[in-house]
């Protein structure tokens, strides 16, 4: 007999096949590239039909069919993941992605005639990606009839199959020769749109929004700095190491705050996330609803909830998304309503980049003076959300204090050595505490320099942990709570906020007061010119992984940038 045909039949389908569902793409382009890896759905597609033939005789035409439809629908999710992941940088989002699908285009100037070409091409490839696929099972199911090369299929699918599943045992990394799973991704997408589809799933799932049906009189038309400061939490309070070494940054930043006549009161609250995960800080505090599910977090990206920028918004302030972490197109933000989203690529950055093509957080705040807080009176007040990125893990390169913040808005702002010995620095993941320290440290350092020289009259800024940094900071088993402090002029404001449960000065030492959602309402009624008490002091939860970056929409990068 001969062997030849046969084993053609078998190799080069599960070849073709097997390159399309490991298909990779590093960016930043949408091209993918092959990847030398082996897909573990055909593994177990194979074992099916082998075994399927072998108690039949051969494989049935309804069974190459199924196999074939299967197989095409894992190469699309897969190109449309690893695509997602190199242009946007996060996840895939069949629903929300095809919901907006048309207004990105649109924003981006793709005439109607080319979206209909464009969908005609997609349906085309598709149609072609199932015929190719079912002709490769027809031929497999021909080469495994027979009996050697159907034994010997049988015996290398479980085999792989095998050392796929022990991951993890004596050092075996199973990502050294297998590609990444698509069927989590698919089923995790299918689970999304079934929340979904049904109407009101909004209304059903998601916790109760803030009524957002009171005024912003109490802030006398001020502007207002929302800093989510990255990875800052409890532990910088609550573990006497950090508490110590942060004393004297948190009593610099205390005489800034007097020198320019502002108070600060601070409390606690409960993050819906541990160690990263931003996005869902950012989510929870400007829509006022539980994210602690990643899942609600992107229900309700998909819905109408009203949001805090949007109330500002309705009340003449121009509101602001200033994202120096943002790097890539963000079509999530729109559900917010900012006025303007601002992100690494428009920002105005200039000179040579830290690190990871990042902006430190002094010159993006000088940027965001220049461009916003120092136009031309009149003009209407600001309310900007600042997601900071200097203490974001490993806490390196940490740019240094620059008095001069003129020179930090300029075309240079750091010098040649300035920058070189930042990036001289050491990283540590083994001992990370005293760059995290430094990091929150020199937040506090150009913050007090900027509300004491520079800052508008009046500017009401909040600084919020987004979450605690990861266990090697925090501690094991940490609670879940962040610092919040408020720091203004206004007496009545001030008053507001500590009839609501908050306490005079930096160093809030009580019990959360609540989730961070929560926290929203409070600050709307105190901006109203009325006050309104968290709920009794919650829970502490311990930390916990939180859920892979398989499953979050975006990085910080993101909210929104972590």
């Amino acid at each position: 007999m001969s062997w030849g045909l046969p084993l053609l039949r078998l190799t080069v389908p599960l070849l073709l096949l097997n390159a399309l569902l490991t298909l990779v793409n590093p960016g930043p382009t949408p091209w993918p590239q092959l990847a030398a890896r082996i897909a573990p759905e055909l593994c177990m597609a194979v074992l099916l039909a082998a075994a399927w033939t072998g108690w039949h005789g051969r494989l049935p035409a309804r069974l190459a069919h199924a196999l074939a439809a299967a197989s095409t629908v894992l190469v699309v999710v897969r190109l449309a993941e690893v695509t997602s992941a190199a242009l946007y940088g996060r996840t895939l989002h069949i629903y929300w992605d095809g919901r907006h699908l048309g207004q990105v285009l649109a924003d981006q100037g793709v005439a109607r005639w080319q979206v209909a070409a464009g969908a005609c091409l997609l349906v085309l490839a598709c149609a072609l990606l199932y015929r190719l696929a079912l002709a490769g099972w027809r031929a497999l199911g021909q080469a495994l009839a027979v009996g050697p090369l159907r034994h010997a299929a049988l015996g290398a699918s479980a085999l792989l199959l095998a050392l796929f599943s022990a991951h993890g045992v004596q050092g075996l990394d199973r990502h050294r020769w297998f590609a990444g799973t698509v069927t989590p991704v698919l089923a995790r997408q299918l689970a999304l749109t079934a929340l979904l589809l049904p109407r009101d799933a909004a209304a059903d799932r998601l916790t109760a929004s803030p009524a957002f049906d009171t005024g912003l009189d109490g802030l006398h038309g001020a502007d207002v700095l929302l800093l989510f400061s990255e990875s800052y939490g409890v532990s910088t309070l609550d573990l006497p190491a950090q508490d110590a070494a942060l004393a004297a940054p948190r009593a610099a930043l205390a005489r800034a705050l007097d020198g320019s006549g502002r108070w600060a009161v601070s409390a606690r609250v409960r993050s819906p996330t541990f160690a990263g995960g931003s996005w869902l800080a950012h989510g929870a505090l400007l829509a006022g609803v539980d994210t602690r599910d990643p899942l609600d977090y992107e229900l309700l990206l998909s819905s109408q909830r009203r949001t805090l920028v949007q109330h500002f918004g309705a009340h003449g302030w121009r509101t602001v998304g200033w994202m120096p972490g943002l790097q890539r197109d963000w079509p999530e933000g729109r559900f917010f309503g900012f006025d303007r989203i601002a992100d690494a690529r428009d920002i105005g950055r200039a000179g040579m980049p830290f690190g990871n093509a990042r902006l430190p957080d002094q010159a993006a705040m000088a940027q965001l003076h220049a461009q916003e807080f120092a136009s031309p009176a009149p003009r209407a007040p600001r309310f900007v959300v600042f997601p900071t990125l200097d203490s974001h893990a490993p806490f390196r390169p940490l740019a240094p204090f620059v008095a001069d913040w003129q020179r930090l808005a300029g075309p240079q702002p750091y010098t040649v050595q300035e920058r070189a010995q930042a990036l001289d620095e050491p990283v540590s993941l083994r001992a990370p505490v005293p760059a995290y320290v430094q990091s929150i440290a020199g937040t506090w350092a150009w913050l007090g320099d900027y509300l004491q020289r520079l800052a508008p009259p009046g500017l009401v800024t909040i600084v919020l942990g987004d979450h605690q940094a990861f266990a090697g900071v925090s501690g094991a088993q940490a609670p879940w709570d962040v610092p919040v402090h408020v720091m203004g002029h206004d007496r009545a404001l001030r008053q507001h906020l500590l009839d609501a449960g908050f306490v005079e000065g930096l160093a809030p030492r009580g019990p959360a007061l609540g989730g961070m959602h929560e926290l929203t309402p409070v600050l709307l009624r105190a901006f109203a010119g009325t006050a309104l008490a968290l709920p009794s002091p919650a829970p502490t939860l311990p930390a916990t992984t939180p859920c892979s970056p398989a499953c979050r929409p975006s990085p910080n990068t993101s909210p929104a940038p972590s």
